[in-house]
């Protein structure tokens, strides 16, 4: 299996708290006229009635007259959920098109020609496959050389449906786990209802059964690692006192088959008052399943973070930055990426970059300095316009998804003799793939040395291929079938600028015989957040019941995201986050200028990090748009830490308990930011009732504060799927129907 041990990085200030144009826009009239609007600094009771004069978090709750709806089962907060249900179901199903675009997207959610999705299993291919006969799914295994065929033959080692109707249970699949190197034993993680908190068991792929002494834990936000075959190391709730505030763990302990959690031995204990998502072990093993290094990661906070290596049975601690991504371990090597600038043993590092540092530098065991006349350490440095996107750690050598301007390549990097470095260096071997395309690294195997890699754009199904260990191009395995008429579009891509001068690179999918007179329906889709790309990728329910209707579709690379890696994220953290919200209004009025189309037919679309994006989009520019779908959002900015699991973001966005980050975050935190007289479209927010990532009462609390003040809104709460919308695909189908429909709705009719 391979493992991923990710922080990030706040370097120094990058950019002014406050554009200068904002600073000098006194009025909400002149900020709207610079394209400024940084916050509601001109309102006041009368204007703005829920804004706190107090930002405390005791002031902030006393302005809050919808606690209630915090809690997730509670009766006030069902009722409310059933009622907005009841009318947002009318407008939304009784459309005429929403029966079609169900059936539409249902077809291609369980369509039975996908390419299904490959895992490295043992001396096989593992899957995971949804379809209308198997909406919870099955968990299947079939060999290489039966995967490469037409006609692959399929043995099915779990049945998600036929295991949840045994045991009255919502089971949702969240994974498997499997100990290296026959990988016959496996962790297997289920969801009910879809949350992120899983339960945990063992089951045994060589009988097809669940194992009678196994491993099991119950539910719980799990960090599992196999030690060995009866031994696993365990961050989980062990107790009173042992989930940080965001409810995750901080302690690590060695868990024996046959013992209760109470009875494992504890390796390793963060603090109750860590950040981030928990304390996480991770065993790095060679092809032949023998351990390398055991690492745990610390964060700190959401970013930065401490790494460990348990040596001899001790933790010890490794000199790394704290804004570092592990990437794997090469025999006597830690592969990593510093998220920012890192200075070792005398040599300086820019972030972003790939490198290969001895294990033995790093624990204080190795010598003091780098040889003068090796270049093992950097394996690769990118231009200002590249980023590492994913990485491969194979037995020898390393494969890496670069992005480059927003657009995909492929590279293998082996290390060899080098005439200026008598110790050798790192080679870089540009691995051919589709141009102009996203550019995805699926499982590898340290064992065979194979990685499985995708390639797609906005127009261009997924190209699924295999590259081998001394392959010089991918073996193509499998091509995906169009699931909409690309023929009638284009793909180009432009730039806007934001407030502070930065060019904003954004895609247009667009008609190829567009009128450029403004009419033209448009989604932006924007996250701008957690240094999360967004690249070309085709998305075929969009194309079908978008795009083939004559829709526009707008992907826009904010900053937030890590398109250009670390720096592109970490100049909008916190103080900056304006600079974000910046960015996509400057993409917005850009489309507008160009023609593609107007604030009439301007839709916004984002989820999770992007409902922070889009609630404030509303707030700050309803006059650039006429839609928005925001889907499991953050928007209650002044109380997002108080709600699970908040409080692990406090490094993205800043913590609300101090007053001067309270201060900027107030500036912009939708929910307090709504004004009774303000020209709001109708918004349709949605999210799930078990989703225990972000919580629904911040979508439930907007939609109840646009109520009271008037304005006009749809809200439609699912009851089961989680964050991640994964249940099945019979539920996923109805939710795209109802996206599109809303969107026809106010952006077509």
């Amino acid at each position: 299996m391979r493992h991923l041990l990710l922080t990030a990085a706040i370097p120094a200030l990058l950019l002014a708290t406050t554009p200068a144009a904002a600073q000098q826009a006194n009025s909400q009239e002149e900020r709207l006229a610079t394209g400024v609007t940084t916050a509601c600094e001109d309102c006041d009771g009368a204007a703005n009635p829920h804004f706190p004069a107090d930002l405390s978090p005791a002031g902030v709750r006393a302005a809050d007259d919808h606690l209630a709806l915090e809690e997730v089962n509670g009766a006030e907060a069902m009722a409310f959920v059933a009622s907005e249900n009841e009318k947002s179901l009318a407008a939304l199903t009784g459309d005429r098109r929403y029966e079609t675009f169900r059936q539409q997207a249902f077809d291609i959610l369980s369509a039975t020609d996908r390419i299904p999705g490959p895992s490295f299993l043992g001396e096989g291919i593992g899957n995971f496959w949804q379809d209308a006969r198997n909406p919870k799914g099955i968990w299947r295994r079939t060999t290489l050389d039966s995967y490469r065929s037409d006609s692959t033959q399929w043995e099915t080692l779990l049945d998600i449906d036929a295991l949840a109707r045994a045991e009255g249970k919502d089971w949702v699949w969240k994974g498997a786990d499997c100990l290296a190197p026959d990988e016959t034993r496996c962790l297997v993680s289920l969801s009910d209802g879809g949350k992120d908190a899983v339960v945990v068991r063992e089951f045994d792929t060589a009988t097809g059964l669940w194992v009678e002494d196994g491993f099991v834990l119950p539910e719980g936000k799990h960090r599992i690692e196999w030690l060995d075959r009866d031994t696993l190391l365990v961050a989980t709730d062990f107790g009173p006192d042992t989930l940080t505030e965001s409810g995750y763990p901080f302690i690590v302990k060695a868990l024996k088959r046959g013992q209760t959690l109470a009875e494992a031995t504890e390796v390793y204990r963060g603090d109750i008052g860590d950040g981030g998502y928990g304390v996480s072990p991770g065993v790095y093993r060679d092809g032949d399943g023998e351990i390398l290094a055991v690492l745990i990661n610390r964060p700190l906070d959401t970013f930065r973070s401490e790494t460990w290596l348990l040596k001899d049975g001790q933790p010890v601690k490794l000199n790394l930055p704290e804004r570092v991504g592990v990437q794997g371990v090469l025999g006597d090597r830690l592969i990593l990426s510093n998220d920012e600038p890192w200075t070792f043993r005398g040599r300086d590092f820019r972030p972003g970059s790939l490198l290969s540092i001895d294990l033995a530098q790093l624990d204080g065991s190795g010598p003091s300095t780098i040889s003068v006349d090796s270049d093992q350490e950097l394996v690769f440095e990118p231009n200002d316009r590249q980023s590492l996107q994913q990485v491969a750690v194979l037995g020898d050598s390393i494969v890496a998804a670069i992005s480059d301007n927003v657009v995909g390549k492929l590279v293998r990097f082996t290390f060899g003799p080098a005439p200026s470095a008598r110790l050798g260096a790192w080679h870089a071997t540009d691995i051919p793939v589709a141009a102009n395309s996203d550019v995805g690294l699926g499982d590898s195997s340290k064992k065979s040395g194979r990685v499985f890699v995708s390639s797609q754009g906005f127009l261009t199904p997924m190209t699924l291929s295999l590259l081998e260990p001394t392959a010089s191009a991918p073996e193509t395995l499998r091509t995906a079938p169009a699931r909409f008429d690309a023929s009638t579009h284009v793909v180009e891509q432009f730039e806007a600028t934001s407030s502070d001068g930065t060019k904003i690179p954004y895609f247009v999918v667009r008609p190829r015989d567009l009128v450029m007179d403004g009419h033209a329906p448009t989604i932006i889709y924007g996250y701008g957040g957690f240094q999360v790309s967004k690249p070309p990728a085709y998305i075929p329910e969009m194309g079908k019941l978008w795009l083939e209707n004559g829709g526009v579709y707008v992907n826009a690379n904010i900053r937030g995201g890590g398109e250009f890696g670390p720096e592109w994220h970490q100049s909008v953290l916190k103080e900056n986050r304006q600079l974000a919200f910046d960015d996509y209004a400057a993409v917005a009025r850009d489309l507008h200028e160009r023609g593609i189309t107007s604030p009439r037919r301007t839709g916004i679309y984002g989820r999770s990090n992007g409902g922070v994006l889009t609630s404030v989009a509303v707030t700050q520019h309803p006059e650039l748009i006429n839609a928005a779908v925001i889907e499991s959002p953050l928007i209650d900015m002044l109380r997002y830490h108080e709600l699970p699991a908040g409080a692990s973001w406090i490094g993205e966005y800043g913590d609300p308990r101090i007053p001067e980050e309270a201060a900027f975050i107030a500036r912009y935190s939708a929910y307090q930011n709504l004004r009774p007289d303000a020209d709001y479209p109708r918004v349709y927010i949605t999210t799930n009732t078990r989703d225990d990532r972000v919580h629904p009462g911040h979508a439930r609390k907007f939609a109840a504060r646009l109520g009271d003040m008037g304005h006009d809104h749809l809200y439609y709460e699912e009851t089961s799927g989680g964050h991640s919308n994964d249940a099945d695909p019979v539920a996923n189908a109805r939710r795209w129907a109802r996206h599109y429909v809303y969107l026809a709705q106010q952006l077509m009719d």
